[in-house]
């Protein structure tokens, strides 16, 4: 990026921005996970693929809340470099919650796109077992991939650093950046799209127009919106500024205006631990309303349709 362009002013500004975003965010986003931890493993008298993935979520969604007080004190606060590695475990936190959100609400589409479009082998491929083991791959993938990369984000020098701030040039070379918009949003993003639109697709065929049918509509909706309302701005962003950091935008206005873009979508995206509660109450109605009739007219329509289609 251009050394002429003073970026002095957006970073005041966050300063504030970013207090006034996170504080509302921080308390309602802890009480509601916390909230649905609790009605899930203890009031639930029993759990389903549904609400053990939701579970992962709300663990996912805490995760990203928990390094928030340090990241707020960090926008007004230069931190000295014996922090260094513990900044950099609050960074890795961060993004892995961040990420494993992402990649559990993928998982809750195509867990409910197998049981309602396929419901004949969703009994072979469905299973409480099977929930829990993608569950533990998910935190084991995103770890993985999360942990290497954040580590050396940071510049090593000897004087007091911003937490959270600040990473180095060379993060933002086109393979990290590439493999962050792909497996990070993009391919995600494609999935929970083409499941959720198939798995609409597949009920309003069935012809069922029952409160339960409208409740499963409503769920695949506030999943897609817990997704794409937090997530898309602040992956454009990002891209964004990866064009910046490779010199095809180098206008000063342009350059401030995509910073201040970039920090104040990756604050608002922060608003998914909020945003899933939606999908928290959703899944909890579903887990104690819904009867087997429902499933059980869903897979003789789906068996009737296919037996026309012989014909």
């Amino acid at each position: 990026m251009s050394n002429n362009c003073s970026f002095a002013e957006v970073d005041n500004m966050m300063t504030y921005v970013e207090l006034i975003i996170y504080i509302p965010i921080f308390l309602f986003g802890m009480a509601l996970n916390i909230f649905a931890l609790v009605e899930f493993c203890a009031r639930l008298k029993k759990s389903t693929e549904s609400t053990i993935y939701m579970t992962n979520l709300a663990l996912m969604d805490l995760l990203l809340l928990l390094p928030l007080p340090f990241k707020m004190h960090a926008a007004n606060h230069l931190w000295p470099p014996e922090l260094l590695r513990f900044c950099s475990v609050l960074e890795n936190l961060y993004f892995v919650g961040i990420y494993g959100s992402i990649y559990t609400i993928m998982c809750i589409s195509a867990d409910r796109w197998v049981a309602i479009c396929y419901p004949f082998k969703a009994k072979l491929l469905r299973s409480h077992k099977a929930a829990r083991i993608i569950c533990v791959g998910v935190w084991v993938v995103v770890f993985s991939a999360i942990f290497p990369i954040i580590h050396s984000f940071k510049e090593r020098d000897t004087g007091n650093f911003s937490c959270f701030h600040r990473f180095s040039e060379g993060r933002w070379n086109p393979s990290v950046i590439i493999c962050l918009q792909v497996f990070g949003f993009l391919g995600p993003a494609l999935v929970i799209i083409c499941c959720s639109v198939q798995t609409i697709c597949t009920l309003q065929q069935s012809g069922k127009t029952s409160s339960q049918c409208q409740a499963c509509v409503k769920i695949i909706y506030s999943s897609l919106g817990a997704f794409l309302v937090p997530f898309t701005p602040s992956h454009l962003a990002i891209f964004l500024q990866f064009l910046v950091h490779q010199g095809m935008i180098n206008d000063c206005s342009s350059m401030t205006k995509i910073s201040l873009f970039l920090q104040v979508t990756m604050c608002l995206s922060n608003i998914t631990c909020c945003l899933d509660a939606v999908c928290y109450y959703f899944a909890a109605r579903e887990a104690r309303s819904l009867k087997p009739s429902f499933k059980i007219s869903l897979t003789r329509e789906r068996k009737h349709t296919f037996s026309t289609s012989e014909v």
